[in-house]
């Protein structure tokens, strides 16, 4: 059974703009969003690089989700249900509300046993698990530590354990909710929960290809009969009071190091490039439905999942495979999943962070796979580096500029690593066929194609 798959709704929190009309825009744009690193994370490490992308602050109760909601969940729970809310309402479909003091909803025209849920994250809910480990580990030292200072320290020492004290940052207590905050497949739960969905529930975790499979997965679900919609997409959530998070990718080598100009640092698959722009996360889901169902319901697609591919390197746990043979592999198998010929790609939504090796490889892989012929560029030139989310957030991007016919541009690129048509001005194109890629530490490639509705 190969049934189509179409998109019909879309839902993006992401760095420069809440809600997918206000990111679309900033994108086309070349918004970005730059910022230097927390000045109290100087206490706790020597960091190398000094910039991240901060996301903004949003209403989430103008999303659905109820402050008792916020907490309970993990940040990026919220954020994956209310990208979720605003996908399902963009997809027309009406939600209405559960019994009297219930948080859920029930979805007109859907039936839930024939919906499904597949939502990747790289880390989960580390915020909660850090916020309440700090709370484990310091509350107590805090309390003697005062204790000590106030009753006995002279005056000479009381300036270091007042900054000790500081340094001990944690929450006001330890959270009772915290085992199910932070386990990985806390936001597909809650999605199944909020919108009362008794499909399939499953939780995807390939680090930054993550978003990817889930949406390649969800595509399978749908064109396969085993369900008739699908929620996908994927979540993450990177900031933490101490820096945990930035610090692990800031000792790998990773994360930006040119910071004489902080707006310029960020610059994928330009030859200056020195590494990705480290962000606070985001979210994005998107709506999959059999087209007949859409059609049904008079739903209007934005566009149509045609293939998906996934690959291993089994190679190394950092860093791409020399040459890229498993990528091209991907490539090659998600195009011949859809029935196209690489000649027939016009946009390609490249992984593109900005690290030494991963640039070069995959700009190789493109050339070879492509040619010069189609655009491409890199929403993490906008964003940073979004891990778990940065597949959903482009295949939201690459559905958007199939139906637009345009795209945003790939910022801060002044010298290619290799000619390729990188889109460096936003205008109009006759865009039919896109492909978005993802890799991910570890070694897992994955791959959706994606063509535009008529």
């Amino acid at each position: 059974m190969n049934r189509r798959v179409v998109i019909t709704g879309a839902g993006v929190i992401s760095p420069i703009g809440i809600g997918v009309d206000e990111f679309w825009r900033q994108c086309l744009q070349a918004k970005s969003v730059v910022a230097p690193v927390p000045a109290e994370w100087d206490r706790y490490a020597t960091l190398r690089s000094r910039l991240l992308a901060p996301l903004p602050d949003f209403d989430s109760e103008s999303f659905g989700v109820s402050r008792t909601e916020r907490l309970q969940l993990d940040p990026m729970t919220v954020m994956v249900l209310g990208a979720a809310r605003e996908a399902l309402e963009r997809a027309g479909f009406s939600l209405v509300p559960g019994a009297a003091g219930s948080r859920s909803f029930t979805l007109s025209a859907l039936d839930v046993e024939r919906t499904g849920v597949y939502i990747g994250t790289g880390i989960g809910g580390m915020y909660s698990f850090l916020h309440n480990h700090a709370h484990q580990l310091f509350q107590r030292v805090r309390l003697a530590l005062k204790s000590y200072a106030d009753e006995r320290a002279p005056a000479e020492g009381r300036a270091a354990l007042d900054d000790a004290l500081a340094m001990m940052a944690h929450g006001s207590r330890f959270h009772p909710f915290v085992a199910s905050m932070y386990m990985p497949n806390a936001a597909s739960a809650a999605v199944g929960v909020k919108f009362a969905i008794t499909g399939p529930n499953v939780t995807y975790g390939m680090a930054c290809a993550a978003g990817t499979v889930a949406t390649g997965h969800a595509y399978r679900a749908v064109r396969d009969g085993q369900v008739d919609v699908a929620l996908t997409g994927g979540g993450e959530y990177l900031y933490d009071e101490h820096g945990h998070n930035f610090r692990a990718f800031d000792v790998a080598g990773t994360l930006v190091r040119d910071c004489a100009d902080p707006q310029t640092a960020n610059r994928p698959f330009d030859q200056k490039r020195s590494g990705f722009l480290f962000s606070h996360g985001g979210a994005a889901v998107l709506v999959l439905e059999e087209l007949e169902h859409a059609r049904r319901r008079g739903a209007t697609p934005i566009a149509e999942v045609i293939g998906y591919a996934e690959t291993f390197d089994a190679h190394s746990m950092m860093s791409l495979a020399p040459g890229g043979a498993q990528i091209e592999r991907m490539i090659r198998g998600a195009l011949a999943d859809a029935g196209v010929a690489p000649h027939e790609v016009d946009y390609v939504n490249a992984h593109g962070t900005g690290t030494q090796n991963n640039d070069a490889i995959e700009a190789e892989v493109i050339e070879r796979v492509f040619s010069k012929r189609p655009l491409v560029n890199t929403t993490k030139s906008l964003l940073g580096h979004t891990i778990g989310a940065s597949g959903a957030i482009e295949a939201v991007v690459t559905a958007l500029s199939l139906r637009e016919g345009t795209t945003h541009v790939c910022k801060n690129l002044e010298t290619p690593v290799r000619d390729l048509n990188f889109v460096r001005t936003v205008g109009k194109h006759d865009l039919r066929v896109g492909l978005s890629q993802s890799f991910a530490f570890g070694g897992h490639n994955a791959a959706v194609v994606l063509r535009r509705y008529s």
